[in-house]
């Protein structure tokens, strides 16, 4: 454990497990020139000594938590609130501006969800330039596996599964900022808890620098998605769940496919084996959310407007996968 400063920075001690931190905590790249830099600055400011600074370039895997590896902490600043809650990328700056005081006037007024996309979108696109001084040094090392390269068409794959369930989370969080029907707020609320778990599984695969650096544009996307119909009653947002668990699960089922395709050798590997586990439960899941749905939808499809409505959310699905395979 580190307890005197490392190149200006100081690492903090790991005395308590993080469940009894009761403080925020920042998770910074030491060995970034600009973010060592950007860093000692905030550490100077007033309130700084009530924030706790770990290093974790240098750090120990214990002061990390369980829930944080040090690949993804490398790849992006987080930071854990003081009720154990961990944020990454632009959520984590406003909520470190928010914890000092002459920054918290901007933190609050940059954490209104449309802007701190926006700032989302810059910080990813500043993450973009930092490879060039900062390439990731980790490989990628799903939990319970051994570290794995796996081959492109399935990273290819998994960038869409991660746009699709964060896209996933935001159209429950669309939802749930206009509805008012009770039925419909705990439809959302459950099903939004299990894409935020399956959000998880998939990040436990896919390399921080795998992902689609359109992300902001998905986030968008499925608030939208979910907002919408969420202005012209519980119907309407049902036959849209029902649309988009449907493209889902035809999703799922073709990557399945695909590795069943490679053959028996490879199946046999853990990680394949692995892999195709986590995709079928989350296929599972997904189809519960579709036929939940068209319970909630009633007996009379959609019709009008309406039919348009999920056409179009099916045709974005689909376009949006095709261009998450590439970027």
């Amino acid at each position: 454990m580190i307890s005197s400063p490392v190149n200006g920075l100081q690492t903090t001690p790991a005395q308590a497990p993080i469940s009894e931190w009761a403080c925020p905590t920042v998770y910074f790249d030491g060995a970034c020139p600009v973010c060592s830099r950007e860093i000692a600055m905030y550490q100077r400011q007033p309130g700084a000594d009530q924030v706790r600074w770990v290093d974790v370039a240098r750090c120990s895997a214990d002061e990390l938590g369980a829930d944080l590896n040090r690949e993804a902490a490398l790849a992006r600043l987080h930071m854990r609130r003081a009720d154990g809650q961990l944020v990454s990328g632009a959520e984590a700056f406003t909520t470190l501006w928010q914890a000092l005081p002459r920054w918290a006037w901007l933190g609050r007024l940059l954490s209104f969800r449309p802007v701190l996309w926006m700032l989302e979108a810059a910080y990813r696109a500043f993450l973009w330039v930092r490879q060039t001084w900062r390439p990731a040094a980790i490989p990628l090392q799903p939990q319970g596996t051994t570290a794995v390269a796996l081959p492109k068409p399935i990273v290819a794959d998994l960038r869409t599964d991660h746009a699709g369930e964060t896209g996933a989370v935001c159209i429950y969080q669309g939802v749930l900022h206009f509805a008012r029907d009770p039925a419909l707020r705990d439809f959302a609320t459950r099903h939004m808890a299990t894409e935020q778990s399956h959000l998880k599984s998939v990040e436990a695969w896919l390399a921080p620098a795998d992902r689609s650096r359109l992300l902001p544009l998905w986030r968008l996307s499925g608030w939208l998605t979910g907002a919408l119909p969420a202005l012209f009653g519980p119907r309407a947002v049902y036959a849209t769940i029902e649309a988009v668990e449907t493209f889902v699960d035809q999703h799922y089922e073709e990557q399945v496919q695909r590795l069943n395709a490679m053959g028996s050798t490879a199946q046999t590997q853990p990680q394949i084996k692995n892999l195709r586990a986590t995709l079928i439960e989350c296929q599972g899941d997904e189809v519960a959310h579709r036929d939940e749905a068209a319970r909630g939808r009633g007996q009379h499809a959609p019709t009008g407007l309406l039919r348009a409505w999920c056409w179009l959310v099916g045709f974005g699905s689909r376009a949006a996968v095709r261009v998450c395979r590439y970027v």
